[in-house]
C-alpha cells in the first residue's frame, strides 16, 4: 500500500490473512476464529456485514494488533528525514517521574488504575473492547482515551512491566519548560548590586538597591524594579553563597548539619564533658562583692546527669580541679573527658602532657597533668561549637529552671543585655543561700522524669545513670591518685646547696632534700592552704617525699633566730654522724698507711737533652708576687668602730636531747608508713637508711624498744 492509495479502513478475514501483518494469523480460518473468540462482531463500530456478493463480515482496522496497525500507518506515512528518537533508560525515566509535581503523579496513578481495571474485566471473560467500554463508562472518559493509554505502554518496542506503567502514562506536557521572558537590564547593574548586598556588613536589600539604582541612573544604565531585582539576585546567587557572604564562616557552618553522636551505646562514666556557666543571678560574696558567679560542672555523657560542680567569681583551674576531684571521689575515674580549649581546662595541672592542647607553651619538662596520670583520654571540642558539648543543653535548662527560681526574684539579671527585668539589680542573693538553691535545682534537674534522650527513654537522668552505673566497670582512685587532684603542681628547681624550694612566697624544706640540690622536681601543693607543706615528685612521676613549709621569721626576732640556730645545729650534728658512719677511716690514718708503705728507689736517668734555664733565678721555679691591699690606720679604726656598735649575741645550744628525740620520732614515722604500705619518697627512704646506721639511732631504738612510749615522755 502506497501513500497515494486511499486508506483501507475495513478488512475481511481473507484480506487480513493475505496481508501477512505482524502478530496476525496468515490463514483465513484462524482469523475467523480470533474474531469469534475476541468478540470482534459484538461491537458494531468494529464489525459489520459485508455488502455485496458472497456476504460475510468486515472488520475495522482497529481490531488488528498494535504492531499490525503501526505497519499500516508506516506504509501510509510519507518518508520524512528526522532525528532518531532517543530512548531513555528506565532509571532516567524514573528520575524524571520523581521530579514531577504531585498533581501530575496523581493523574498517572489514575490512568494506571484504569488499565488495571481493564485487565480485571478481561480476566473475568469480557473481550478487551467490552472491557475498555465498561471502564470508559465508569470513569467517564471516551473509549479512544483508554485505547491511547494502552498504546502508550503496549505500543513500545520493549516490554513494559505493569509496575512501570506510571512512568509512561504521566502527562508529558510538564517536560517542556517554559522560558519566561526576563526583563532586560544592564549587566553593570547586577554586578554592583551583588557587590553592595553581598558583604559582611549585611545591609538590607532595599538600601543596597537604592544606592545602586542612583549610581546606575547617573550612568544611564537600564535597571530592574526592586522586587524583580531581588528575584533575579536569588536566581543568580545560591542561598548558601548569600549566607557566606553576609554572615561569614560562622553563618556558613550553620548551613552544615551537626554531627549526630550516638551515646546510647556508652555506659556510665565512660565519658564526661565539662564547661563553665555564668548564671544570670547577682550574688553577694562574704567580702561584700556582688557579681554573677561562674559554675564549673562535669556531666556524664551516657545519661546527661550532672555529676559535680563548683562555684567561684571567675572560671579558674582551682575550681576545675576541685569539681573534678568531687566527681572522682563520688563516682570514680572516667575513661574519656571532653573539654573546650579555655584556659581553665587547658591548664597544666589538669591536662599537662596532652599533645593536642592549644593553650600555653608546651615544654619537655612540663609536669604530667592529672588526667594523663589517671589514664583518662582528653578530647578538645571545637571553639564556639556547642554541639560538641552536650552540657550546653543542660545549662540552657539551668537558665530557665534555676536562674528564674522565685527565691531569686530581684536578683535575676536577664539572659541578654536587652532583656533585663524591670527590677534589675534590686537585690543580691547571699552566697550561702545561692549555693543551697543551686544544689536543690541541680538535684531536681537530675531527678526529673520523662527525659526523651536515646539513653533515658522516658526515665530521669538519675535513673539512667544508676542503671548503667550498677553494671559498668568503674575505676576507683587510690590514695596516691587522690592526692593528684587535691593539689596544684609546678616545676621548680631545688636551690643549690640545701635544696630548699621557694613557691608562691613560701619556703619548703626537709632534711632529705639536701641530697637533691639543683634538681628539677614537680611540687604538688594545696592551693587553698599553702602552709600545710608540699609533696615533691620526680619529673617522671615518682614520689620523692614531703617538704614542710618554713614560715618567715621577724627581722629582729631573737626567738626565731635561736630556733633557726637549733635547726642548723641539729642538721650539722646529724650529717656529721652520718658522715662518720659512712667514712670509718679518717684521712690521717690513710696518710699514715701511705707513708708506711715500702717503696722501691728508682735510679735517676740522666737527661739526653739539656735546655736553657727559664730565668736568671732558680731553674724551674716561678715566683708570683702576692697582692696586699694597703689600708691606712684611719680606715682600720673606722672599720673596728662600725663592728663594735653591734652587740655579740651568744646563741644557746640548748635542748639537745629534745632535738635528738624529734629526729628519732621522724624516723619512726617513716618506718610506720613503710610498714602500713603508705607511699614514702626515695629521698626520705635514703635519709632513713643513713640515719639507721648512726649510733644515735641505735641508742634511741634500744631505749624505745625497752620502754616504748615512756621513752619519749
Amino acid at each position: 500500500m502506497s501513500a497515494d492509495e486511499p486508506a483501507k479502513i475495513w478488512w475481511t478475514a481473507r484480506e487480513i490473512a493475505e496481508a501477512q501483518l505482524p502478530d496476525m494469523p496468515s490463514a483465513q480460518q484462524p482469523v475467523e476464529y480470533r474474531a469469534k473468540s475476541q468478540g470482534w462482531r459484538d461491537d458494531p463500530e468494529l464489525a459489520r456485514k459485508r455488502q455485496g456478493r458472497g456476504g460475510g463480515w468486515e472488520y475495522h482496522w482497529q481490531v488488528l494488533s498494535e504492531r499490525a496497525k503501526k505497519r499500516l500507518l508506516a506504509e501510509r506515512a510519507p518518508v520524512v528525514e528526522s532525528e532518531p528518537v532517543v530512548e531513555h533508560s528506565r532509571d532516567e525515566i524514573a528520575a524524571w517521574y520523581e521530579g514531577l509535581p504531585t498533581h501530575v503523579k496523581d493523574k498517572a496513578e489514575f490512568r494506571v488504575a484504569a488499565l488495571s481495571n481493564v485487565d480485571d474485566h478481561e480476566t473475568s471473560g469480557l473481550t478487551r473492547f467490552l472491557a475498555v467500554d465498561a471502564v470508559a463508562r465508569k470513569i467517564k472518559v471516551s473509549d479512544r482515551t483508554i485505547w491511547n493509554w494502552i498504546a502508550l505502554v503496549e505500543g513500545r518496542p520493549e516490554y513494559v512491566p505493569p509496575c512501570d506503567y506510571k512512568y509512561f502514562l504521566a502527562p508529558r506536557h510538564t517536560i517542556v519548560k517554559r522560558n519566561d521572558p526576563k526583563a532586560p537590564c544592564d549587566p553593570e547593574f547586577m554586578i554592583r548590586l551583588k557587590a553592595d548586598f553581598l558583604r559582611l556588613e549585611a545591609p538590607t536589600f532595599t538600601s543596597s538597591y537604592r544606592r545602586v539604582a542612583n549610581l546606575c541612573k547617573q550612568n544611564k544604565w537600564i535597571i530592574l524594579n526592586e522586587r524583580t531585582a531581588r528575584r533575579r539576585l536569588n536566581q543568580l546567587v545560591p542561598r548558601i553563597s548569600q549566607v557566606f557572604a553576609r554572615q561569614g564562616l560562622a553563618g556558613l557552618m550553620k548551613c552544615f548539619p551537626p554531627q549526630v553522636r550516638e551515646r546510647s551505646t556508652m555506659f556510665a562514666m565512660q565519658g564526661v564533658n565539662a564547661d563553665c556557666h555564668k548564671i544570670d543571678v547577682f550574688v553577694k560574696w562574704p567580702d561584700g562583692t556582688v557579681d554573677r558567679p561562674q559554675i564549673v560542672a562535669f556531666q556524664d555523657l551516657h545519661s546527661n546527669k550532672m555529676l559535680s560542680w563548683r562555684v567561684d567569681h571567675t572560671p579558674n583551674k582551682v575550681a576545675v580541679m576541685s569539681a573534678f576531684g568531687d566527681m572522682i571521689e563520688d563516682f570514680g575515674i572516667p575513661r574519656e573527658c571532653t573539654f573546650d580549649n579555655g584556659k581553665e581546662f587547658a591548664n597544666k595541672w589538669l591536662t599537662g602532657g596532652t599533645a593536642t592542647r592549644f593553650r600555653y607553651k608546651i615544654r619537655e619538662d612540663d609536669p604530667q597533668g592529672v588526667l594523663p596520670a589517671l589514664g583518662t583520654k582528653v578530647h578538645w571540642a571545637s571553639p564556639a561549637h556547642g554541639q560538641a558539648k552536650p552540657i550546653e543543653r543542660g545549662f540552657r535548662d539551668w537558665a530557665e529552671d534555676i536562674a528564674k527560681d522565685p527565691r531569686f526574684a530581684g536578683a535575676y539579671v536577664g539572659n541578654r543585655p536587652d532583656a533585663k527585668p524591670e527590677n534589675y539589680g534590686s537585690k543580691a542573693i547571699p552566697i550561702e543561700k545561692f549555693l543551697q538553691i543551686l544544689e536543690q535545682g541541680i538535684q531536681d534537674h537530675n531527678a526529673r522524669p520523662g527525659r526523651q534522650t536515646d539513653s533515658a527513654l522516658g526515665r530521669s537522668f538519675d535513673e539512667t545513670f544508676n542503671d548503667s552505673y550498677a553494671r559498668a566497670p568503674i575505676i576507683k582512685p587510690t590514695d596516691e591518685q587522690r592526692r593528684l587532684w587535691l593539689m596544684g603542681q609546678e616545676v621548680k628547681t631545688m636551690q643549690q646547696g640545701h635544696g630548699r624550694i621557694k613557691l608562691h612566697g613560701n619556703m619548703y624544706w626537709s632534711d632529705w632534700m639536701s641530697e637533691h640540690a639543683r634538681q628539677k622536681v614537680i611540687v604538688r601543693f594545696d592551693p587553698e592552704d599553702l602552709h600545710v607543706g608540699a609533696y615533691l615528685y620526680e619529673l617522671s612521676g615518682e614520689f620523692m617525699g614531703f617538704a614542710a613549709c618554713q614560715e618567715k621569721a621577724g627581722f629582729y626576732s631573737l626567738e626565731d633566730a635561736q630556733e633557726t640556730a637549733r635547726q642548723k645545729s641539729k642538721f650539722k650534728r646529724l650529717h656529721r654522724k652520718m658522715l662518720a658512719e659512712a667514712r670509718p677511716m679518717g684521712v690521717d690514718e690513710l696518710a699514715a698507711e701511705l707513708d708506711a708503705m715500702p717503696r722501691e728507689v728508682t735510679p735517676m736517668v740522666a737527661a739526653k737533652v739539656v735546655s736553657a734555664p727559664f730565668g736568671k733565678g732558680n731553674r724551674g721555679v716561678i715566683t708570683t708576687p702576692i697582692y696586699q691591699e694597703k689600708q691606712s690606720a684611719e680606715d682600720v679604726a673606722q672599720h673596728e668602730a662600725f663592728i663594735a656598735q653591734f652587740p655579740v649575741q651568744q646563741v644557746q645550744q640548748a635542748h639537745e636531747e629534745e632535738t635528738q628525740r624529734d629526729r628519732f620520732m621522724r624516723a619512726l614515722e617513716i618506718e610506720e608508713r613503710i610498714e602500713n604500705g603508705n607511699p614514702v619518697g626515695d629521698a626520705e627512704a635514703q635519709w632513713l637508711t643513713g640515719y639507721q646506721t648512726t649510733s644515735e639511732y641505735r641508742g634511741e631504738r634500744m631505749v624505745y624498744d625497752d620502754f616504748k612510749d615512756r621513752s619519749i615522755s
